[in-house]
């Protein structure tokens, strides 16, 4: 059996704000609510189900994107006036990162959990496998 991770919940101060953000950030649809959620799914088909709450720890959320669709959700990061930074600590104040050869970023919601995008999974690419 291939085990597969199929949502998580987002724990959020304003559920559908947060929801939207991230949403319009990273070109996808939040979705209609749900019971107690606002869902946000992404293309492998994972689901980050927004909800009100109050007095949680911040999470992380990475999100690995195609090269060519950086720029955007980077311009996007910029435009919505969200903090941005290079470094999962926080370093590197409105700087990119270039780990493993490809482009990343963090970036806090409104929630005021750190999110990211990156171009390149940690540890780099797999190599490819030579058939002979």
């Amino acid at each position: 059996m291939s085990i597969q991770l199929d949502h998580i919940i987002v724990p959020a101060p304003d559920k559908r704000a947060s929801a939207e953000f991230l949403a319009r950030i990273l070109g996808l649809e939040a979705g209609a609510q749900t019971g107690p959620f606002i869902p946000v799914t992404t293309g492998n088909g994972v689901t980050l189900d927004f909800m009100d709450a109050d007095g949680f720890r911040p999470h992380h959320c990475a999100f690995l994107v195609p090269d060519e669709e950086f720029d955007g959700i980077f311009a996007r990061i910029k435009e919505s006036g969200a903090r941005y930074y290079a470094h999962p600590d926080g370093s590197g104040a409105g700087e990119i990162n270039t780990r493993d050869g490809g482009r990343g970023v963090y970036f806090t919601d409104p929630g005021g959990h750190a999110m990211e995008v990156l171009t390149v999974p940690y540890g780099g690419w797999a190599p490819a496998s030579v058939s002979g």
